[in-house]
């Protein structure tokens, strides 16, 4: 994950879904005062679409909540960047006109660049936000090396099997496609995707190469050609509102040879990658955002409507990365430990309900509205604390 940002493929479709945003981590805010009585440890972050302003431009550290307000008529995002260790510290994305959403952050002392993006296109304002030294701020050593160094290798090596897992479900997968055998396509289609979205922000790292393995329609620009797993799908199974668009055997051909030969390319650069614990902590975060964003609506499988195998493979990749980060989590940050693991466990208790046999799930369009909204209360409910793991682990 070589620090290219996350682009989502959507806009507020989560706030939608949610009509809330996240609340602050339970007891982050306590205990500091400014002079009119206001907490300090709250900043609120007012952005419009061409401004960015914050109600204080210093505060102390340690955990801190910058609760983001659109006041403004298109999406925003705010960011924190950290210009001595060059990279973001923290983000929030695709904030819709009229709503709210908090950054919960541990921040140790330092400077910090702050920014607000609308509409996809930095035309906000960024300034610097001063984190100064706290009395109660904990004076504690980072990890070891070694420590750092044995979660990193156990990530690397989850992400390079399930690029090989990929790899051969595949194959398996384009020799039914190509051979007519929609029936086995269709029972291989959601669960051969699977190691796909469990490790998703690596693979968005390839950039182009993601795009043709995995884009919507919706995602490319006008004339651009579409290919991977999602033309496929609709193939698989045809919209019945649309006139038909059979494919020829000639052209089932050309993208299952496309998609593998995409896939070998993506397992080829994955074995050459190398991760710190900044990026798999993030990674858990951008696989969260992942299910916010763009499965718990339904936009992902469209055709489908194998949504839940989705989102039970990106809480696993997340999951993963988790343990992999956990015995330095353990130790700096027992509490926040113990809270992400409660929560994993509340969510797969969730998805629990909709399964089917060992491995498969219900279509997720026979979902009731309200079975939706509580799916998404439990992602967010993880996705708040697991948004902390980065900053404990690397303090």
């Amino acid at each position: 994950m070589s620090g290219q940002p996350h682009v989502k493929r959507t806009g507020i479709a989560a706030a939608l879904v949610t009509g809330m945003s996240l609340p602050a981590l339970f007891g982050c805010t306590a205990g500091t005062r400014g002079a009119d009585g206001a907490d300090e440890r709250i900043i609120t972050v007012t952005s419009t679409d061409d401004s960015c302003d914050l109600s204080a431009d210093t505060a102390p550290a340690g955990d801190l909540v910058y609760r983001v307000i659109n006041s403004g008529s298109r999406v925003t995002a705010f960011y924190l960047y950290d210009p001595d260790r060059l990279r973001n510290v923290g983000s929030v994305e695709n904030v819709g006109p009229g709503l709210s959403r908090d950054l919960v952050v541990d921040l140790p002392a330092g400077t910090y660049v702050r920014t607000c993006e609308t509409g996809g296109v930095a035309d906000g304002s960024s300034g610097e936000f001063t984190v100064t030294g706290s009395d109660g701020q904990r004076a504690a050593s980072g990890p070891s090396q070694d420590e750092v160094d044995r979660a990193n290798a156990q990530y690397e090596a989850y992400v390079e099997d399930q690029a090989t897992q990929l790899l051969a479900g595949t194959r398996k997968f384009v020799r039914a496609f190509v051979a007519g055998d929609d029936e086995e396509a269709r029972r291989l289609y959601a669960t051969t995707r699977g190691p796909l979205k469990r490790i998703q922000p690596v693979v968005e790292s390839f950039g182009k190469l993601d795009l043709r393995i995995d884009a919507r329609a919706a995602d490319l620009d006008p004339g651009q050609r579409w290919t991977g797993w999602h033309r496929i799908e609709k193939e698989l199974w045809p919209p019945s509102d649309q006139a038909a668009e059979e494919l020829s055997a000639s052209q089932r051909a050309v993208l299952a040879r496309q998609l593998l030969l995409d896939t070998r390319t993506l397992h080829a650069g994955v074995r050459r990658l190398a991760f710190t614990g900044d990026e798999i902590g993030d990674g858990a975060t951008l696989l969260l955002e992942e299910v916010a964003i763009e499965t718990v609506p339904g936009e992902e499988e469209v055709w489908s409507h194998s949504d839940l195998y989705d989102v039970q493979a990106n809480v696993d990749g997340a999951r993963a990365a988790f343990e992999a980060l956990r015995p330095l989590l353990t130790e700096r940050d027992p509490r926040l430990e113990r809270q992400i693991a409660r929560r994993f466990g509340e969510l797969e208790t969730r998805l629990g309900r909709y399964r089917v046999g060992v491995d498969g799930f219900v279509r997720y369009d026979i979902l009731t509205v309200d079975q939706v909204r509580q799916l998404s209360n439990a992602v967010n409910a993880l996705a708040e604390p697991l948004s902390m793991l980065t900053a404990a682990v690397a303090r």
